[in-house]
């Protein structure tokens, strides 16, 4: 049950002004998100045109190394980054300087091939279900039992139709006993109340610029630090959830 801290995604350059672009700004940004408490950094490398690029997983996660000693870090393989699938299998089958795992998102024609790729190079995985036939497809996969853990991506606005999501994976992933562990999050308005789903279900759950910039008060936050500082007080007090 660990909050992670998640530092960029696809958010536009201007989407907040302490959005972490370069090597040195994600390097910096993740030591600051250890220091708030961040178990584990998950980030979207950017090349030189400030733009995603899996080319750049190999300075991004030697930067963190350097910044954050003894921290996992995590990074995307999403299929928009390349643009075309051999040369996403080819971009990482060139990492030199491997992430401890990397996430894949099960709506994605190629997941599988890139499970398997991952799984070749010794990079965990985590899968992510983002509805409930992402799930009925994952449990199709032989490979489900192995992946370091199941992400529930919520992106529904709605609170109820994001439960009833929720529930429904929780209800095929028991079927098929696909018992990983769990990491829930959701994006936008609704960051904070699956925070605190996840935190009742005691599920891991994560944080920062790439799902969002509110604080839990609908404050804007200054920075990701901030974000995971929040979470992390919240998961370690003794306040109900709802």
């Amino acid at each position: 049950m660990i909050v992670q801290g998640c530092l960029n995604g696809a958010r536009a350059n201007d989407y907040h002004d302490a959005l972490p672009i370069t090597v040195e700004e994600i390097a910096v940004d993740g030591a600051r998100c250890c220091a708030a408490g961040a178990a584990e950094l998950h980030v979207h490398p950017r090349g030189p045109d400030g733009r995603e690029s899996l080319a750049s997983v190999d300075d991004a996660v030697r930067a963190l190394r350097m910044a954050c000693p003894g921290t996992l870090i995590g990074v995307s393989t999403g299929a928009w980054i390349e643009g075309d699938a051999a040369r996403t299998h080819a971009q990482i089958a060139a990492w030199r300087v491997l992430p401890d795992h990397a996430s894949v998102n099960l709506a994605e024609p190629d997941a599988p091939a890139m499970m398997a790729l991952l799984d070749h190079m010794g990079i965990r995985i985590e899968a992510g279900l983002a509805t409930v036939a992402d799930a009925e497809r994952f449990a199709t996969l032989p490979e489900r039992s192995r992946v370091l853990r199941v992400l529930i991506e919520i992106e529904e606005q709605n609170t109820d139709d994001g439960d009833k999501v929720v529930a429904g994976i929780r209800r095929v992933l028991d079927h098929v006993d696909a018992r990983r562990p769990i990491l829930l999050h959701g994006v936008d308005a609704a960051v904070w109340y699956f925070v605190e789903r996840a935190r009742e279900w005691r599920w891991s759950t994560r944080i920062g610029l790439e799902d969002g910039y509110l604080r839990r008060d609908g404050s804007h936050a200054a920075n990701n630090a901030e974000l995971v500082r929040e979470a992390v007080t919240l998961y370690r007090s003794g306040e109900p959830g709802r």
